[in-house]
C-alpha cells in the first residue's frame, strides 16, 4: 500500500470551527394557555417590583435594603447586621427550593418568572407592536437603511430606553430611599454612586433583554449548566412523543397517515419559530430549553387544524413517555424519595426560620462594668459599682426600657431606673449599682441586669456582670 503524498493529506484535512457564529432569533407570536400563564407571571412580578418601592409602612417605605443605614426594613421586620443569620438561612431556603422544583419540573423558573425571561417577553412585545410579526421584522433587518427603518428603529430603541431606565431608578429604590432617590433625579442632585448604579442596571436590562436574550440562557446562565445533575427520567419537562409524531411530513388533512406512512408530526416547524431560544424540542432534552411551554400551545394549535389529538409535545416525563404511564402513575412517580427528602428538609428549615423570627427579641442590650471607676464605699454601708449600659432599640418607634439589677440581696440603682430610647436608636448610659457591704463575698459576685420594655414586657433581655464587693 502507497503512502498518501502531502497534497492528499491536505485535501482530507476539515477545519472544525468551536466557535458558532450567533444567528437572531426572530420568536413568532403564539397563544394558547401557557402562553397566557407566562404573562400572568409577568404582570404579577412586574407589579411587585415597580409597586415594592412606593409601599409605606409606618411612615417610612416598606421594602427597603438600606445600605447606608445597614439596616433591611421589610414591613414590620427591621433586619440589623446582628440579623445576619436570617440572610443565611433565606440563601439556604433559596438553594433547596431550587433544587426541589428543578428536580419535579426542570425549569420552570427560568420559563415563568426569571427576570430575563419577563423582560425579554415585554421587550420583544414592544418589538413586535412596532416592527410588526416575526416575517415582517426579518423583513425589515434584511432591507437596506431608509428613513422608514431608521425611524421604527429609533422608536423602539427609545421606548426600551425608557423602560430599561425606569427598571433601574426602581431597582435602586430598593437600596435607597424612592422618595429622596426621584428628588435627586428631579433637582439633578444625585451622588455619584446612586448615579453609576441607576445607569449601570438600566444598561443591564437594554443589553440583556434587548440584544442578547437567549444567549444568557444559553451561554451565561449558571442554571442551564448544572441543571443537569438534578433532572432524571421522572422529571417533568416540555417533550415530544417521537412514537407518535415520527415520521414527520407534510400533508393534507384528509391523508390517510396510515397509507402514507406518516406520523402526526407535519413538520410545520411552528415549534421552533416559537421558541424564545431557537431549538427544535423533537431532537429531545436540551439545555437551552427554557421550559416555557409556548411550543405546546402552537403544536395544540397545529394539532387542532388538522383535527388531532393534542399532546404530541407536552409537559411529561422520559419514563412517562417510554413506559406509558398514566396521569396518576406518573405523579406517583413525580413523589420519589429525592422530593420527598427535599421538601423535607425545606419544610424544617422553613419551620426553623418561622420560629426563629416569631420568637426574635428587637432589642440589644450590653451592661459592662466601668473599669475606669474604683469600687467605692458609700454612705450607710453600701458598696457601689459603676456599669456602662448600652441599649439598641430595633424597633422603629419610640420605647422606653427599665432596669432592674438582681442576684444579690438588696441590690438596687442609685438614680433613674427608666430609659427612653428613640425609634432604631441607640442609647449609652452609665448606672450606679449599690449593695450592702456585708452581702456576696469579697470580690467578683455573679448578678444580672434585667431590662424590660414598659409597653410590651413580652420584650425582656437578661444581661449577665459582675459587682466587685471590696477585700
Amino acid at each position: 500500500m502507497t503512502e498518501k503524498t502531502e497534497k492528499q493529506l491536505n485535501e482530507e484535512q476539515v477545519d472544525v470551527s468551536l466557535y458558532a457564529k450567533h444567528r437572531k432569533v426572530y420568536a413568532r407570536a403564539t397563544s394558547g394557555k401557557f402562553n397566557s400563564l407566562r404573562w400572568f407571571f409577568v404582570f404579577l412580578t412586574q407589579a411587585i417590583f415597580y409597586l415594592g418601592p412606593w409601599l409605606q409602612w409606618n411612615g417610612r417605605q416598606a421594602l427597603l435594603l438600606n445600605l447606608d443605614e445597614r439596616k433591611f426594613y421589610i414591613f414590620d421586620l427591621i433586619l440589623w447586621p446582628q440579623d445576619v443569620i436570617y440572610l443565611s438561612i433565606i440563601l439556604l431556603l433559596s438553594a433547596f427550593a431550587l433544587f426541589l422544583f428543578t428536580a419535579v419540573a426542570g425549569r420552570l423558573f427560568c420559563g415563568y418568572a426569571c427576570p430575563q425571561t419577563v423582560y425579554t417577553q415585554i421587550f420583544m412585545w414592544i418589538e413586535n407592536k412596532i416592527e410588526g410579526e416575526r416575517n415582517a421584522r426579518i423583513k425589515l433587518d434584511q432591507s437596506p437603511m431608509s428613513g422608514r427603518k431608521l425611524r421604527i428603529k429609533a422608536t423602539k430603541f427609545f421606548l426600551w430606553g425608557i423602560l430599561s431606565f425606569w427598571t433601574g431608578v426602581t431597582f435602586v429604590g430598593y437600596f435607597m430611599p424612592m422618595h429622596e432617590l426621584i428628588g435627586d433625579l428631579v433637582n439633578l442632585t444625585i451622588s455619584g454612586w446612586s448615579a453609576f448604579w441607576v445607569f449601570f442596571y438600566s444598561a443591564f436590562c437594554f443589553l440583556q433583554a434587548g440584544f442578547m436574550r437567549e444567549q444568557v440562557c444559553k451561554y451565561m446562565c449558571p442554571y442551564a449548566r448544572f441543571q443537569g445533575v438534578m433532572f432524571d427520567p421522572d422529571t417533568l419537562i416540555v417533550t415530544y412523543e417521537e412514537a407518535r409524531g415520527e415520521p414527520r411530513g407534510p400533508r393534507r388533512k384528509t391523508d390517510d397517515l396510515q397509507e402514507k406512512g406518516l406520523g402526526d408530526c407535519v413538520d410545520c416547524k411552528v415549534c421552533v419559530q416559537v421558541c424564545p431560544t431557537g431549538i427544535d424540542i423533537r431532537k429531545g432534552l436540551q439545555y437551552e430549553c427554557i421550559g416555557c411551554g409556548l411550543c405546546i400551545d402552537a403544536c395544540n394549535d397545529i394539532m387542532a387544524k388538522m383535527d388531532y389529538q393534542p399532546g404530541l409535545i407536552r409537559y411529561d416525563t422520559e419514563n412517562s413517555i417510554n413506559k406509558h404511564y398514566t396521569f396518576k402513575e406518573m405523579l406517583r412517580h413525580i413523589m420519589r424519595p429525592r422530593i420527598m427528602l427535599y421538601t423535607g428538609i425545606l419544610l424544617v428549615i422553613t419551620a426553623i426560620f418561622a420560629y426563629s423570627l416569631s420568637t426574635r427579641i428587637p432589642l440589644r442590650v450590653d451592661v459592662l462594668r466601668d473599669r475606669g471607676v474604683m469600687t467605692r464605699e458609700v454612705g450607710e454601708g453600701l458598696t457601689e459599682n459603676v456599669y456602662i449600659l448600652h441599649i439598641m432599640n430595633m424597633q422603629d418607634s419610640v420605647r422606653t426600657f427599665t432596669v432592674k439589677p438582681e442576684g444579690l440581696d438588696g441590690i438596687q440603682l442609685d438614680g433613674q431606673d427608666a430609659f427612653k430610647v428613640e425609634a432604631l436608636g441607640n442609647l449609652t448610659q452609665p448606672i450606679n449599682v449599690r449593695v450592702p457591704v456585708d452581702i456576696g463575698i469579697p470580690g467578683a459576685n455573679q448578678i444580672r441586669f434585667i431590662i424590660v420594655d414598659s409597653e410590651n414586657p413580652a420584650i425582656r433581655l437578661d444581661e449577665k456582670s459582675t459587682f466587685i464587693q471590696p477585700k
